[in-house]
């Protein structure tokens, strides 16, 4: 913790307790990080959960942990399938190693821990396995033709009956494609997008649906609407998606397994006994867009009384893989539904509507008007001067063959029966505008229209609030780029691309670690790395991909990903799991890049990207990059007992530190490269600087940012090590000073000139390269939790078991609050300048323990509770606030 020693000079610290010893139980018990999941394949799942325990010092010192199908047995503490016997321990991770776990069972678990005190308590929660393994699927993989270029969307129905009483029924159901599901004319679940874009040919996802209450006794009708996706991709761009491997015309596979009250079980699967026929969805785009024709309408299609004599026969298709696994995570949700702010009718054909705010995700207009209308919903970020709605920043990789598939264009043709609602089923969209064109006058009101902010709907853990207007405003934005980019994997941008490039994702893994809950997306992601890395070790720029991505924009800068993205994990969760599924991969990754660059300097790698004005060498940042690699390869070698691994690639992370330093810095200036920020602040974000120098290169760091009028001189990879290398290094005064500037270039003129997200470009009227929801310069975000916030994970004991508190006060910010919930419960780091001095209020979860370390000042006072302490300080589980005095 660092204090601004003119404005304070002198401090007495004083720290209260408060505390509520009364609430003790067990809370946010999760099995694979969800709560009470259904369809889980894995035969080891992991268990957590957290102590709500307001007393202070509050510890578990013990655990148990009871599984069995039988809650009744749980509440007696007694179980068949697993009792793992007291642990004498604090952790709150643990993974199932009892009896071989069974598919479709609904299993109950229950942990009980005893506090420092030695009283028990336990708490009790569920999970529920899948397939468990591909040979469990009875369905045959269905479609309607192997037609790629067939462009209207097939429904597929089955009706079937029961007669005796359901007692249980889920729903499994695998696609190539998209679907939606529907039962009995009503569709299952609130999930949009299923399932998330893989490899499909390496790996296919499917998803479990509790579908109990939606059968019935007696007749039922089973709908299934699919969607083109990422497996038949219509549209063209540059990335070729229309080109992929695996593409076809959409299939999919169901099993709804009912289980009935007198025990027997019966499984409606998909087969030949299937009906189908083409939708009202007569062309869809997870690129471009959705047209649909209300004319083309078959009401009922779903119901038990639809009439469906003249629906085709199913046809046959082989799996697109050999490899159908659950999808479990959180999934893509409309999480947020937004009004429209303002509307301009530009004439009597053409309405502009204005939501306010760029977002991810879909409009749905309410509509009416005479048969055959036509409406189309023009979707964007930015207008012309006339107000009418401009795209050009966001269609520039588009390479349409014709005029049929406008981008990011609804196209809804009316069939006169009175007003209609439409939302597109398949696709999303990046914008803050919808410019609604009809064929004919149609008046239209501004309630007529509202948009669906649609994500991952991951549950945030993360919030910071701070005196100054601007930072909360960059907060905010990058929040919203960071959600926006969230479907299933971290993407670039919610509108030219949605593509998943790698840099992008390591750039901002800690913003969002930080702000939310999204280690099942990351665990799916890097299953993707896995699926798509080569023999060599090399993987692609974009991930998932088609193919493109292996010749260019990758290298250690990049696709770094493989490795910082798994120890960020394991720093946040303290769960070495992920860590440990791409051990290989990474030793793979590393190993090529020294069999190919042995003088442990690389030029691989695409170099700091959109740069204001100066630009680095890519040698000299991909190396930081290549570095910072085998050092966490090194240290996952320790972690996971790999003794001889470790030693080698200490010393090769010394080979190429001493290669780095020999060619890049000059000892007796301190300077790294020719002293641009860039060059500067990589190697002392990376450690890559010698210990002896790391003073003089920081001090020569902060000079160069003022005379660079405490403006961003840096690119994609200087914006992750910039605020970070000033303010761990003494300077975050100078940090404080970049973050919150209001002239460009900077995130808070961004602010200034309007923007609810983060751009993709310092200069608004770039020509190029001006997306207006790009997350990769998005590192600002967990700088704040890390300087001003002071939130930080310590590697020794990751997941915040221990947590390493040393927040900034800075000049020119008068308050700040961060706070985070990690694996232990809610931290809370706040501070307020007073008139007497600073006022820190902290909150330690249970089961936790923090540092914090304040400097020692000639004339300052240090008090713990009223007694004075050394500079250091020990904080165990608790609520505190501290008061620094003048005397």
């Amino acid at each position: 913790m660092r204090f601004n020693y003119i404005q304070i000079p002198t401090l007495i610290f004083t720290i209260f307790y408060f505390s509520n010893a009364n609430a003790q139980s067990l809370t946010a018990l999760k099995t694979e990080y969800l709560v009470n999941p259904a369809g889980l394949d894995t035969p080891n799942p992991r268990f957590t959960w957290q102590m709500d325990d307001e007393s202070n010092g509050a510890k578990q010192s013990a655990y148990r942990i009871l599984v069995d199908t039988d809650s009744a047995l749980l509440v007696k503490e007694k179980s068949l399938v697993w009792n793992s016997g007291w642990y004498k321990s604090d952790a709150n991770l643990t993974t199932f190693s009892g009896n071989l776990l069974k598919p479709f069972t609904k299993y109950y678990w229950r942990v009980d821990v005893l506090n420092g005190n030695k009283k028990k308590f336990g708490k009790i929660a569920s999970f529920e396995t899948g397939m468990m393994n591909m040979g469990n699927w009875q369905g045959a993989w269905i479609s309607d033709n192997e037609n790629i270029k067939l462009k209207p969307a097939p429904y597929f129905r089955k009706t079937f009956s029961t007669d005796k009483k359901v007692k249980s029924a889920r729903a499994y159901i695998a696609a190539a494609g998209l679907y939606e599901l529907s039962i009995n004319g009503n569709k299952i679940g609130n999930h949009r997008m299923d399932p998330m874009y893989t490899r499909f040919d390496r790996r296919t996802l499917y998803v479990t649906y509790d579908v109990t209450n939606a059968i019935k006794q007696g007749k039922n009708a089973i709908g299934v609407l699919l969607g083109n996706g990422w497996y038949n991709h219509q549209s063209t761009a540059v990335w070729y998606f229309d080109r992929a491997p695996w593409r076809n015309r959409p299939a999919f596979c169901l099993d709804v397994r009912i289980t009935y009250e007198d025990g027997t079980i019966e499984t409606i699967k998909s087969g030949k006994d299937w009906k189908t026929a083409l939708s009202p969805i007569v062309f869809n785009s997870i690129y471009t867009a959705e047209h649909y024709d209300a004319r083309m309408e078959k009401q009922g299609w779903n119901t038990t009384d639809f009439d469906d004599k003249d629906w085709k026969e199913v046809m046959i298709r082989s799996a697109p893989s050999r490899n159908i696994v659950a999808q479990a995570l959180h999934p893509i949700r409309n999480v947020e539904e937004i009004s429209t702010k303002t509307l301009k009718k530009i004439n009597d054909t053409t309405y502009l509507f204005d939501l306010g705010r760029n977002i991810s995700g879909v409009s749905k207009i309410s509509i009416g008007g005479p048969n055959g209308t036509i409406v189309r919903l023009k979707h964007g970020e930015r207008l012309y001067a006339n107000g009418r709605l401009d795209i050009s920043n966001i269609d520039a990789h588009y390479r349409p063959t014709d005029n049929t598939d406008p981008f990011q264009t609804d196209i809804l043709i009316l069939n006169g029966k009175g007003r209609q609602s439409f939302m597109p089923h398949f696709n999303y969209k990046g914008f803050q505008y919808v410019e609604v064109t009809t064929s004919v006058p149609v008046e239209l009101k501004k309630e007529d229209l509202v948009g669906y902010f649609m994500h991952s709907d991951v549950p945030a853990t993360g919030d910071v609030k701070s005196s100054d207007p601007v930072i909360n405003k960059i907060y905010y934005a990058t929040n919203n780029s960071y959600l926006s980019n969230l479907f299933g994997y971290p993407t670039d941008c919610p509108q030219r691309e949605k593509n998943g490039w790698t840099g992008d994702a390591q750039i901002a893994i800690e913003t969002g670690l930080y702000g939310f809950d999204g280690i099942t997306i990351y665990e799916k992601w890097l299953a993707d790395h896995r699926d798509e890395q080569q023999p060599n070790g090399v993987l692609p720029s974009i991930i998932p991909t088609d193919g493109w991505g292996y010749e260019w924009g990758n290298g250690p800068d990049w696709t770094s990903t493989i490795a910082i993205i798994p120890w960020n994990v394991y720093l946040f969760y303290g769960d070495k799991k992920l860590l440990a599924d791409c051990y290989d991969n990474i030793r793979k990754y590393v190993n090529h890049i020294d069999e190919t660059y042995p003088s442990g300097l690389t030029t691989w790698g695409l170099g700091d990207w959109i740069p204001v004005k100066s630009k680095s060498p890519v040698e000299l940042t991909s190396t930081c990059y290549y570095y910072a690699d085998v050092v966490i390869l090194a240290k996952a070698a320790r972690i996971l007992n790999k003794d001889e691994d470790y030693r080698k690639y200490t010393e090769l992370a010394k080979k190429i530190k001493d290669a780095f330093n020999a060619k890049y810095l000059n000892k007796e200036k301190g300077i790294y490269g020719s002293g641009i920020q860039t060059d500067m602040s990589v190697p002392l974000y990376w450690k890559i600087v010698p210990q002896e120098s790391v003073a003089l290169v920081a001090e020569n760091l902060a000079k160069r940012v003022e005379a660079d009028g405490f403006h961003l001189d840096v690119g994609l990879l200087g914006t992750k090590a910039i605020l970070n290398a000033l303010s761990e290094n003494g300077y975050s005064n100078w940090a404080y000073k970049v973050a919150a500037q209001k002239t460009y270039p900077s995130w808070g003129w961004w602010m200034e000139n309007g923007a609810t997200t983060l751009y993709e470009n310092w200069p608004i009227d770039a020509k190029s390269d001006i997306s207006m929801n790009h997350i990769m310069f998005g590192e600002i975000g967990a700088w704040l939790y890390k300087s001003p916030g002071g939130i930080k994970p310590d590697e020794k004991q990751p997941g915040f078991k221990h947590v390493i508190l040393d927040p900034h006060v800075m000049e020119g910010l008068d308050a700040f609050e961060a706070s985070h919930i990690g694996p232990y419960g809610k931290i809370i780091s706040g501070w307020k300048k007073t008139v007497n001095g600073v006022r820190y209020e902290i909150v330690i979860p249970p089961n936790s323990t923090a540092s914090m370390e304040l400097p020692v000042v000639r004339n300052m006072e240090i008090k713990v509770n009223g007694k004075t302490s050394p500079n250091k300080i020990e904080l165990s589980a608790g609520k505190y606030v501290i008061e620094h005095l003048r005397k």
